[in-house]
């Protein structure tokens, strides 16, 4: 079976801590427990970013071992213009509020660096099929004729099971 690359985006790191969603959390912890060693994980200085936000010392230093532990690899920022140039188009496109310019950022790196899946729980502005139908006509528009799914991960299984 071949390998899904999947860019994280931070909830899905951010989940691993949900007390306050432990079906998520539980949830989460199988992903990475089962699912991601069968795939190519990856993230963004945007995950970086956001996960330095947490004022929680522990908690930043738990998710930066999250992310070692599972070998998630940081796409290269050779691309960052033409990734940023994506992004301002889905915001010009109002595929997300402008307010949301870091989830259009994770969007763009998933769909610039072509991976197959875009991981997140955010099913506001990411993990819709509305929005991934949006995000898909504006990277159509942009010359991407290949889009990533965007799921939770609750989409994300093996097959033999």
């Amino acid at each position: 079976m071949k390998k899904l690359r999947i860019y994280l985006d931070t909830s899905v790191i951010s989940f691993l801590d949900a007390d306050d969603a432990p079906d998520f959390r539980r949830v989460t912890e199988e992903f990475f427990a089962k699912y991601a060693g069968q795939n190519e994980l990856y993230g963004s200085d945007v995950l970086l970013r956001e996960l330095d936000w947490d004022p929680d010392t522990e908690r930043r230093k738990r998710h930066m071992n999250i992310l070692r532990e599972h070998n998630v690899f940081l796409l290269p920022r050779d691309r960052d213009d033409e990734v940023a140039h994506l992004a301002d188009a889905y915001l010009q496109q109002q595929v997300v509020p402008a307010k949301k310019r870091d989830d259009a950022l994770h969007v763009a790196y998933a769909t610039v660096f072509e991976m197959d899946v875009l991981l997140s729980w955010n099913f506001k502005h990411l993990a819709n099929i509305r929005r991934e139908a949006r995000f898909a006509a504006v990277n159509q528009a942009e010359g991407y004729w290949r889009s990533p799914r965007i799921v939770s991960p609750l989409e994300v299984e093996d097959e033999e099971e």
